[in-house]
């Protein structure tokens, strides 16, 4: 089953990864992740598979086997979440998750005793914490991003000065879900195994959709219903913990509750801040200086260090101080207005709307073309020379100044997107 080239199966599952749109970059840290979460034979079967979601009739055409020989491998992966099995009426399809936000997650999503996690957690934080090529191709290259963040919808003004679409509301994500599941969030948990955790919750990591219904499934989350899941989003709320999730408008995928010292996407909203590696809510904050009394509360409680405290220019209190908000930092989470015990803070519309992709695929082709790695999407078939090939050609004429600049255009975006998205969206 597979014939080996001169590549390990690893170095050549790597190169698979490299394919997506955010990407994985090649290090020894890497390299040791994936031998602990696969053996040599299964990383080169998922060097194979396509971008887009496959079946085992596809899966068995690269690999030259049988159907229910590849359908054994394919069910093996997706039990140890390697894979995201999507079972339907008419049949099952499989999907490849990227690392992030995927199968690096989905190892610490539970107790797990087929896995050194303590092992992996340590290889995890120099890959994401040390290193910093992998955080960056993730979260600061291109303009669409993985995540958003979700308001703190109690913390929205009562009197509907400001527009708040159904897809910006994280209870509204839970209420259309068709499946809903909870695992141990990653970050803390990864950081719980090198002793550096925060007291945050750490049973609060949701998931939606097929992906929850695949790790309920496996065993990798605990199916909850809608109301549990409000729960736990309120109790999310009262810890100051930022709704992270997938940045599409439909079927979202995934609703991390972040906190500022453990979890990966705040480290890199401060880390890569001139950046925006992360969508913004179409919100901020605005300080009343004259309620302000210079608590502090809400400098503790940003997540992305967005507020300090500064001279309020006070001729009667010289020594006064107030918050003030660094708009270009800020998430808009709200958080800073729920630890306000003064009623200083409140939320304003940003001055303009932050757009969100429709769905994933979407998504996928907006970072695909701003990544330079579109031709990936189209010719993803790389078992047939004429689409690698394809492949190389487009690709060098997308790196083209002049092409990449009429990519760049709105219009041009515009009037192949969708199209796009259908064939992506296809398989």
């Amino acid at each position: 089953m597979a014939h080996h080239t001169l590549k390990n199966g690893h170095d050549r599952f790597t190169d698979r990864l490299n394919r997506f749109p955010q990407g994985a970059p090649p290090s020894k840290h890497l390299r040791r992740i994936l031998e602990l979460l696969m053996d040599e034979r299964e990383a080169e079967l998922l060097s194979l598979v396509p971008i887009r979601p496959f079946t085992a009739e596809r899966a068995a055409r690269a690999w030259k086997t049988s159907v229910a020989d590849a359908r054994t491998v394919l069910d093996e992966l997706a039990s140890r979440a390697l894979l995201v099995d999507v079972v339907r009426d008419d049949g099952t399809t499989y999907v490849l998750p990227p690392p992030m936000a995927g199968f690096f997650e989905f190892s610490l999503m539970r107790v797990r005793d087929d896995l050194d996690q303590r092992q992996l957690s340590e290889l995890f934080h120099e890959y994401l914490n040390v290193e910093e090529d992998f955080v960056r191709a993730l979260f600061a290259d291109g303009t669409t991003q993985l995540g958003r963040v979700f308001v703190q919808e109690p913390m929205l003004p009562r009197d509907d000065t400001l527009e708040v679409l159904d897809h910006e509301r994280a209870t509204e994500v839970i209420e259309t879900a068709t499946h809903i599941g909870v695992g141990l969030c990653y970050c803390r948990h990864k950081m719980h195994h090198l002793d550096r955790a925060c007291d945050a919750p750490l049973d609060i990591c949701m998931t939606f959709n097929s992906a929850a219904e695949s790790l309920c499934r496996h065993g990798h989350a605990r199916t909850i219903d809608a109301h549990e899941c409000k729960d736990l989003l309120e109790r999310a709320y009262e810890h100051g913990l930022v709704q992270f999730g997938e940045n599409v408008q439909q079927r979202v995928s995934f609703i991390c509750n972040c906190c500022g010292c453990c979890c990966e996407a705040m480290i890199a909203a401060r880390r890569f801040a001139e950046m925006r590696p992360i969508h913004t809510t179409n919100h901020l904050p605005e300080v009343d200086r004259d309620a302000c009394n210079g608590c502090s509360r809400c400098v503790d409680a940003c997540p992305v260090e967005a507020l300090t405290l500064v001279s309020a220019n006070d001729p009667v209190a010289p020594r006064r101080r107030t918050a003030r908000v660094a708009d270009d930092a800020c998430l808009g989470c709200g958080v800073c207005v729920r630890f306000c015990t003064r009623g200083a803070i409140s939320l304003r519309p940003r001055a303009a709307r932050v757009i969100t992709p429709v769905n994933s695929a979407h998504r996928y082709v907006l970072m695909a073309i701003e990544r330079g790695k579109l031709q990936n999407l189209v010719f993803d078939d790389q078992l047939l020379a004429s689409h690698r090939a394809m492949a190389a050609v487009l690709g060098a004429i997308l790196a083209l100044p002049p092409v990449k600049r009429a990519l760049a255009s709105e219009q041009v975006r515009s009037r192949y997107l969708a199209r796009l998205c259908e064939k992506v969206e296809a398989g």
